[in-house]
């Protein structure tokens, strides 16, 4: 009958879908039979492509671009202009005119080559000139692209910038119309010049190779202006990088191999164009924006270029104009021929040459004018005579960093090159020199360039190398000499930032000391340490990165710790003393003084988590203080560990980790306390463990995940049960059979929602294996708990069409067959469980039957619902079917 079944469902399923494929293909095939007839010839009449008049009048696509000044109207970017007049008048107004009159140079370029092949070409030719350009120098030259945003915050200003012409007026300047002088802040002036960068992109985008060298040149021209002195090397930065983007765009255009006669006349007619401008600034830079196009001249081309630009920059006046400007040829000199160390070594010589008109009459005057000191105005050639050097001494041998040091002894050791020197050459170079280093700074002329700069540049580089090991001692006390006489509290921390790591690599807990009461005396008064917060904080995670925690219990710890009243701060500190104390401390500890301060510290973490806290920031500071937890020990004391249990109970109650933490470490206490004894607990012993069960069993119900109390219900009931504490570990039984019922159906595990029958499963299994060796209460009758618990699973709500439950019930015949033996299979030490108690006696036996015959008749009613509603759960079922016969075999008759 049943495999007769079988065959009528499949017949019933079988005619089910042949009638869908009746229902769905039959109007289908009608559609095929009745297609409507189509007329080809007509049809491909009608797609035919129509032909297109070859007379355009004044427009033609491949028409070479002119050209017209007009006083009337903007130039319009077509065959012809719409208005002409008078060329001659204009070019009187303003020589550019007839310098950019004619012919595009590269439109008439692009005209002539094929779209297709020229776009296709200049992909391939990209990849390739990147590639090259990326080997022209290695990982380990520090690029411009990394200075660059440390420029731009570090030379600031709150004055306002002028000379920045307006977008709408660049085409209007071959009539020789005046610049606009606009009044602009530091935010304004750089929003003005990213502006001038976009319309840049868009000309060239537009086919607009004219405008876009206007804006280059007018862009150019601002390198020339010193008005706000202080915010010239940001503006070096802006204008270089709108000269990068046309010197790129241009080299595009451009392919190696597709270079012929006329690709080699168009871009010597750029140059050509370029060399007309007459004024020296923007002729400069424009042509060393495109110094990369003379390889399309000559082989020689960038070679032959590369010194007479040099020379150019010589007539240069202003001193500060003049070495940014050599140091924007370097920058290119490197990128493109950086083999060429000639070049590099001209440029530098030159700026020593002329390095005395600082000193001269104009630059002072100017400097009165804008009521700038000296000490500042030297700073601002650090960020160009830094890179000159940096290129200079790329992969140079120290005989040169020799002849450098030198030239600084013969300009009276200029304090300004010396700093650079030592900011360019490598760290074990300067290091192995650090005590002459030190002779030529204290040699400085006080007035010129901070002497406490030239320390923190050879204090950085003494965090990379170690000088020798007989001048360290010298070497840190002629530093700190300094250091300590400043007044600026900003002066001072930028210094002390950097040489405390040179102090905890080479020196003892005692000179460290000596540097946290040091900064605690310059940064405290007027809380001069809330102007620095990173700097300070730099300098405290430098002292915890490099020594072991036992500097905790020196005496400036804590009061240097109170300097950070920032909260923020203040958990980011903390969380760094924790994370060096984890690390580096190798034992347990007890002492007094670091506890104390190491609980302090991950309270102020605690007690930084609110309702707006990240779960991944809890659990980085719960792992903190739990890493703490584990690490404090007081031996044989048991009593005092677990009164630090209890204080650390009060104190982190807010992160439930932690309380696991406790927890687990209070049941560990307790078999510890087994161990000592041997299990023979004495009157204070048991009392003590008492006391241990009590702290886990008053803790769990503060648990806010379900499972997480219910495992550890069930394992301190099994650390009470190992300690014979029966009464105690029937309360955790009873109250994990009670909690039961509160499983939600869904829970949430790694932030995903999933069925939570699974785990319910695991959990029960693992209690029926411990429900073996409990002991009946004498009061509460024959297996109370094991009936508790088969209530709680008959109310339980399980997911329709489940094994889940009937999983259970053959795991709870498992434990009741284990029960009819005469001798358990494993047993607690010193507990008696029920064979011991019961011995085997009938009504005891006749009770477990009674229970297996329940359970049985539940298994085989659910059994017969599945049967009812899907024939397939049989087969699934057969093997669980099968455990459960063979369990019935080994019940006693």
């Amino acid at each position: 009958m049943f495999f007769s079944g079988i065959k009528c469902w499949i017949c019933f399923s079988v005619s089910k879908y042949v009638l869908f494929i009746c229902m769905y293909t039959f109007p289908l095939l009608f559609l095929l039979r009745h297609a409507r007839s189509r007329n080809y010839v007509s049809e491909s009449e009608v797609c035919k492509l129509e032909s297109v008049p070859l007379d355009f009048g004044d427009y033609h696509p491949l028409k070479p671009i002119t050209v017209t000044e007009s006083k009337t109207k903007k130039m319009n970017r077509k065959g012809s202009t719409s208005s002409t007049s008078s060329s001659s008048s204009s070019s009187v107004m303003d020589p550019l005119s007839s310098v950019l009159d004619g012919t595009d140079p590269l439109s008439l370029f692009a005209a002539a080559a094929d779209p297709v092949t020229t776009t296709a070409t200049m992909d391939s030719t990209r990849k390739k000139r990147d590639k090259d350009d990326s080997s022209a120098v290695g990982s380990d030259f520090e690029p411009w692209s990394s200075k660059r945003g440390e420029i731009l915050s570090r030379y600031t200003t709150t004055e306002k910038n002028s000379n920045l012409t307006r977008l709408e007026e660049l085409d209007d300047l071959e009539e020789g119309s005046q610049k606009e002088l606009l009044n602009l802040t530091q935010q304004d002036y750089m929003n003005r010049i990213e502006e001038l960068n976009q319309s840049l992109k868009d000309a060239w985008s537009s086919d607009q190779k004219v405008k876009a060298l206007k804006i280059v040149i007018q862009c150019s021209k601002l390198l020339s202006d010193t008005t706000v002195i202080q915010f010239y090397p940001s503006k070096f930065v802006l204008i270089t990088d709108i000269l990068d983007t046309f010197g790129k765009y241009l080299m595009y255009n451009f392919s190696p191999e597709s270079v012929n006669d006329t690709a080699k006349e168009t871009c010597l007619n750029w140059f050509f164009k370029i060399a007309s401008i007459r004024e020296l600034i923007p002729r400069f830079y424009v042509e060393a924006a495109i110094l990369k196009c003379n390889k399309f001249l000559s082989k020689t081309g960038i070679s032959e270029c590369l010194p007479r630009l040099t020379s150019m920059i010589r007539g240069i006046g202003d001193p500060l104009v003049a070495v940014y400007a050599r140091a924007y040829l370097c920058r290119v000199g490197m990128e493109v021929a950086p083999q060429l160390k000639e070049s590099l070594n001209k440029n530098f010589f030159d700026f020593l040459l002329t390095f005395k008109q600082i000193h001269g009459d104009t630059v002072q005057n100017q400097l009165v004018v804008q009521c700038v000191e000296i000490p500042l105005y030297l700073t601002l050639y650090s960020p160009a005579i830094d890179w000159i050097l940096q290129c200079i001494a790329y992969h140079a041998p120290e005989v040169l960093l020799t002849e450098m040091m030198e030239r600084c002894r013969k300009l009276g050791n200029n304090a300004l090159l010396l700093n650079s020197v030592m900011s360019a050459f490598r760290a074990e170079f300067i290091a192995a020199r650090s005590m002459d280093f030190i002779g030529m700074i204290k040699e400085c002329d006080e007035s010129g360039f901070p002497k406490h700069l030239l320390f923190r540049s050879l204090g950085l580089n003494l965090a990379l190398a170690d000088p020798p090991e007989n001048d360290r001692l010298q070497i840190l006390n002629e530093a700190w000499k300094v250091i300590t006489k400043l007044k600026n509290p900003q002066d001072y921390i930028n210094c002390a930032e950097v040489w405390v790591e040179y102090t905890c690599r080479h020196f003892t807990n005692r000179e460290i000391n000596t540097v946290l009461a040091d900064v605690i005396k310059h940064m405290t008064p007027d809380r001069a340490f809330e102007d620095a917060y990173p700097q300070v904080n730099n300098l405290f995670c430098q002292i915890c990165k490099n020594l072991m925690c036992i500097f905790l219990d020196e005496e400036k710890f804590l009061p240097f710790l109170d300097m950070f009243q920032k909260e923020s701060v203040r958990v980011e500190v903390c969380k760094c003393i924790m994370e060096s104390f984890i690390k580096h401390q190798q034992e347990s500890t007890k002492d007094p003084v670091i506890l104390n301060a190491l609980l302090h510290i991950c309270k102020t973490m605690h007690d930084s988590v609110n309702a707006l806290t990240l779960e991944d920031e809890k659990r980085m500071l719960a792992a903190l203080i739990n890493g703490f937890i584990k690490m404090v020990s007081f031996g044989r004391d048991f009593e005092q560990q677990l009164s630090f249990y209890v204080e650390a109970r009060s104190m982190f109650c807010n992160l439930e980790p932690v309380l696991v933490q406790l927890i687990h470490s209070v049941n560990q206490l307790a078999m510890e306390t087994r161990k000592v004894m041997k299990g023979n607990h004495s009157r204070k012993t048991a009392a003590f463990v008492r006391a241990c069960v009590a702290f886990c069993f008053i803790t769990i119900p503060s648990l806010s995940s379900i499972f997480t109390r219910l495992n550890l219900y069930l394992h301190s009931g099994q650390v009470a049960l190992a300690n014979q504490c029966l009464s105690q570990a029937d309360a955790f039984f009873k109250a994990a059979v009670s909690l039961v019922p509160e499983v939600p159906k869904m829970i949430s595990v790694d932030g995903k929602m999933r069925p939570s029958d699974a785990f319910l499963l695991e959990f029960l299994c693992n209690f029926f294996s411990t429900l073996l060796v409990v002991p009946d209460h004498p009061e509460q009758g024959v297996l109370f708990l094991v009936r508790g618990l088969l209530n709680v699973i008959q109310d339980y709500t399980w997911e329709d069409n489940s094994d889940d439950k009937v999983r259970i019930y053959t795991n709870v015949l498992h434990l009741l067959s284990a029960m009819t033996q005469e001798a358990y299979i494993y047993h607690v030490d010193k507990v008696d469980s029920n064979d011991t108690l019961y011995g085997g006696d009938s009504k005891f036996l006749t009770e477990i039957n009674k229970l297996c015959e329940t359970v049985i008749a539940q298994i085989l009613d659910h059994l017969k619902t599945l049967g009812k509603e899907e024939v397939c759960s049989y087969s699934r079922l057969c093997s669980d079917y099968n455990t459960l016969l063979r369990c019935m075999l080994k019940l006693p008759t």
